[in-house]
């Protein structure tokens, strides 16, 4: 039975859209199907979601309208074997979201395909992920609106022309990482100021979530909102001193630039070239 979507890959992101999809009612579970080399992860993804399962990516190739392809970049070339020798009468439309592997070397072991090239964030999850989309060369408005749709199911989607990918993967891609580690760090402080860990983390995680909401619901720029709570002489501006002296701001930056270099340096081991 053809399926409307092919999943290769169903790690953390793959199950995540995947979830999303399903969830709002774009695709039925008899309508997808999803290969994974590990019989324990294919058993799961069936228990938990009805959905097809396979060992083989030809499979879901020969079969699937839409394929995510969902695995790690170093395995490209070996999952790109598996596209050899299919013919379509229409080729489906591949949505890749392979750190640092190019566009052109995507269509490259894929030719004649329409790509769109894709990076998601780990809040996709929870359906606040954010996603950048870059269409490939044999993409028509279509594939594009279809890519969007696709992923407005976890989120929020900008496109980027495809040069800007890597430094999207430096910020969004791995930002929450970044994030995450400022959570623990504002709990600790807490703790170190006397409260329980229950209740710092409480504090912590309601604090940055309530801080971006207030920005994206305003549209109030950081700064604009770092002056606001900063009075005279008073707590605040005191901490964001000590952040000043302490680099907070220079490192973040360079977390940023550092994680857009290593989406190169994988895309190169890929075989591509940026």
């Amino acid at each position: 039975m053809p399926a409307r979507l092919g999943i290769i890959g169903g790690g953390v992101m793959g199950e995540a859209l995947l979830s999303r999809l399903l969830a709002l009612g774009h695709y039925e579970p008899r309508q997808v199907l999803t290969s994974d080399p590990s019989p324990e992860r294919r058993h799961t993804l069936t228990e938990q979601y009805d959905i097809r399962v396979t060992d083989s990516n030809r499979e879901v190739i020969e079969s699937s309208q839409t394929i995510l392809l969902a695995v790690k970049p170093q395995v490209f070339d070996r999952v790109a074997n598996d596209f050899q020798g299919v013919r379509c009468e229409v080729s489906p439309l591949i949505l890749s979201i392979l750190a640092g592997v190019t566009l052109a070397r995507l269509e490259a072991a894929i030719p004649g395909w329409p790509i769109v090239r894709v990076m998601p964030n780990t809040p996709a999850t929870v359906g606040v992920g954010m996603t950048a989309i870059s269409p490939g060369s044999r993409t028509l408005a279509e594939h594009s609106e279809l890519a969007e749709h696709i992923f407005k199911a976890v989120g929020q989607v900008v496109r980027v022309p495809e040069a800007l990918m890597d430094a999207v993967t430096g910020l969004s891609g791995s930002g929450p990482g970044y994030v995450a580690v400022v959570i623990e760090a504002l709990a600790d402080g807490g703790v170190a100021a006397g409260l329980p860990r229950a209740v710092a983390n409480q504090l912590a995680v309601q604090t940055v979530l309530g801080t971006a909401q207030l920005l994206q619901q305003t549209g109030m720029h950081p700064a604009v909102l770092k002056d606001r709570v900063t009075s005279p002489g008073g707590t605040t501006i005191m901490g964001v001193a000590c952040l000043e002296e302490l680099g907070l701001r220079s490192a973040l930056i360079e977390a940023v630039l550092a994680a857009s270099k290593r989406s190169r340096e994988l895309g190169a081991q890929a075989g591509g070239k940026n």
